[in-house]
């Protein structure tokens, strides 16, 4: 025979499920809450890596004297040929986000960028000495600087895979052409070098057998260039050897042989000028810059 409960059985059952409800409600929110809620760890790799920068230089143009007419047409090509090679480097400092080690943007785009930017002022600097006062110091402003956009520039978290194979190396930030590196076997920068058996050298036409008779004058100039002429390739040839492993398929290209052209063409064009001050002006020198890798 049924009977109904206690008063207080009822109160305590309406409790218990209440107790429950309120359990199952807290249950629901705290879900809610963990749902809604982003992770420590995973803030950081959620967060866009910053850019990898811009590059500026100083202005030539505001630094110029008066140029001659018969100058300006040069001077104008070649203004325009700085700003040119700005955009290249920019372009480049942008296309080679992860490439290289440490130094990767001094050595193959600050470094070579200064040397083109010799190269460009001393031309400027001689097409307006043909016939006014020859302007003093511009390769002073030749050196540019990379306005990092934030301290990972050409690089990325660790733990995030990179070209090559380094996959979370971390403290190899950006560095995806680290020669040596296990996994870097075959690497895109090491096209044509199987095993780095023969890293090849360079070689340049000769520059000494080409010169007209010196002036006495200019000897000692002449002579202090054609030294930093063999200087230069000694340099490359050593920086040939110590970068193996870095950049991508064209990176002697543009990282040694481009900029070995551009340091050449400034010193034969200063070979040029010194013996023209007191003889004839030697032609074509700058068809001697050009130099090329020897397997």
């Amino acid at each position: 025979m049924s009977r109904a409960l206690p008063k207080y059985n009822k109160r305590r059952v309406t409790f218990i499920g209440g107790a429950a409800a309120v359990a199952l409600s807290g249950t629901v929110i705290a879900g809610f809450a963990l749902a809604g809620e982003t992770p420590d760890s995973g803030a950081k790799n959620a967060r866009t890596l910053a850019g990898p920068g811009t590059i500026s230089c100083p202005d030539v143009r505001s630094k110029l004297p008066a140029v001659p007419a018969s100058a300006k047409a040069e001077v104008d090509r070649n203004l325009t040929l700085l700003n040119t090679q700005i955009q290249e480097a920019n372009k480049r400092l942008v296309d080679t986000v992860g490439q290289g080690g440490p130094n990767f943007v001094q050595n193959a785009i600050l470094g070579p960028l200064k040397d083109k930017r010799v190269a460009a002022v001393n031309r400027i600097a001689t097409a307006i000495g043909r016939t006014a006062a020859k302007p003093q110091g511009l390769d002073s402003l030749a050196t540019c600087a990379l306005n990092a956009a934030g301290t990972n520039a050409g690089g990325g978290a660790a733990g995030k895979p990179q070209a090559g194979g380094n996959a979370g190396n971390a403290g190899n930030t950006g560095n995806a052409g680290n020669a040596g590196n296990a996994g870097n076997a075959g690497n895109a920068g090491n096209a044509g070098n199987a095993g780095n058996a023969a890293v090849g050298t360079i070689t340049c036409p000769d520059v000494r057998s080409k010169l007209p008779a010196v002036p006495a004058s200019a000897k000692a100039e002449v002579d202090r260039n054609l030294t930093l002429l063999d200087t230069q390739i000694r340099e490359a040839n050593t920086r040939l050897v110590n970068t193996v492993g870095q950049g991508g398929p064209n990176f002697v290209q543009n990282a040694i042989l481009g900029p070995l052209k551009d340091k050449r063409v400034s010193t034969v064009n200063r070979i040029a000028t010194a013996i023209g001050r007191t003889a004839a002006k030697p032609q074509g020198l700058d068809s001697l810059a050009a130099c090329t890798l020897t397997k």
